[in-house]
């Protein structure tokens, strides 16, 4: 009977096969050019990136969609990433966004940005363009970190969190306290959709994929200003070994900047 134990063919160990494995599937996103990249072992926004690009082909808005890019590591994407994009000055890319959008209605128009680019040089942007409902989809990448200029702290770092100028820990008498920027958002009446994602484990990535998704389809539907939040690994401005950064961005980010949709419609 087809499907049978008997119908197996048992591969054996002991000497290598004799038909070369095949590869199933494309290596990356059909919107990736190339997977290789410069950014440091272990750190989580390649995983992000893929996941954004897969759920705009899988929205069939790969040729309509305009991306608008902040200043940090994940720039470096701007040369492989198969989108129209626009490189924007630091904080600004929301600002931008709303233009392209009120310019090209028609686009799927998205920001990408760190925590420091948005939280720290561009707060009032995401801030305004979030208050005025502005038809635009933001994307945080959340380490806590400058990463691209060393790994010094951020407005999202959070108490206790050491970077390259909180040697002992980030000190809420000194250096104030963190910046929940999804909470923020998502208390704004142009808020539609906001939530706060990880790719700290597989769960954690599938939910964020989902998250996107919703996200973007606020966009599409016109229900105002949507935003994704996605916790990223720095073992690299954590000064931690790259095996550790899962656990610790699950144990010190994650235990603040919580995830979960924290709006889901105006």
């Amino acid at each position: 009977m087809s499907g049978s134990k008997s119908d197996l063919t048992i591969l054996s160990t002991q000497a290598p096969p004799s038909e070369p494995a095949t590869h199933l599937g494309g290596p990356h996103p059909a919107l990736l050019l190339d997977g290789d990249h410069d950014l440091c072992p272990g750190c989580g926004e390649p995983v992000a990136i893929r996941l954004l690009l897969e759920v705009i082909e899988e929205l069939g808005c790969g040729q309509s969609s305009i991306a608008t890019v902040g200043i940090g590591c994940y720039t470096a994407f701007t040369s492989i990433i198969d989108l129209d994009l626009v490189q924007a000055l630091h904080g600004r890319a929301p600002s931008v966004a709303t233009g392209i959008k009120r310019m090209r209605p028609e686009s799927l128009v998205f920001t990408l940005q760190g925590d420091g680019d948005m939280v720290n040089e561009g707060l009032q942007e995401v801030l305004h363009t979030a208050a005025r409902g502005e038809n635009v989809t933001c994307v945080l990448l959340n380490n806590g970190v400058f990463g691209e200029t060393g790994g010094h702290m951020t407005a999202t770092t959070v108490l206790g969190q050491r970077t390259k100028n909180s040697l002992e820990g980030r000190d809420a008498a000194y250096h104030g306290h963190p910046i929940l920027i999804g909470d923020m958002l998502a208390s704004l009446d142009g808020t539609a959709y906001a939530a706060r994602g990880t790719v700290a484990d597989a769960a954690g990535v599938s939910r964020t994929r989902r998250m996107l998704k919703k996200a973007f389809q606020a966009q599409l539907n016109g229900e105002g200003f949507s935003f994704v939040e996605i916790l990223t690994m720095c073992p690299t401005g954590w000064f931690i070994e790259t095996a550790r950064g899962p656990g610790y961005l699950s144990e010190v980010m994650g235990s603040v900047h919580v995830a979960g949709e924290l709006k889901t419609g105006r």
